[in-house]
């Protein structure tokens, strides 16, 4: 589990990125870019972390499921992810 105060950082960020998103498009369009330096640096997507819906744990992660694979494995062979079955040949 990753801690809280890392989970809280990612949150904040994501909620940074989408409160200045239209402000950013339209100085990137009139390439404005000392105006697009001012902005606060967790301001810009590429500061983002993708991070596990339930542990928060940011390496491994699966875009497709939004989960690490550790979480994915644990679930799918619960039987808890629909459409997802173990591989057999």
């Amino acid at each position: 589990m990753a801690k809280e105060s890392m989970k809280a950082r990612e949150r904040k960020r994501a909620e940074m990125v989408d409160k200045y998103a239209e402000k950013r498009a339209a100085l990137k369009e009139a390439g404005d870019y000392e105006a697009l330096q001012k902005l606060p640096k967790n301001a810009s997507p590429v500061r983002k972390h993708n991070r596990c819906k339930l542990t928060g744990r940011p390496r491994g992660y699966m875009r497709q499921f939004g989960l690490s694979r550790v979480t994915f494995r644990e679930m799918a062979n619960a039987g808890l992810i629909p459409g997802v079955k173990k591989a057999s040949w």
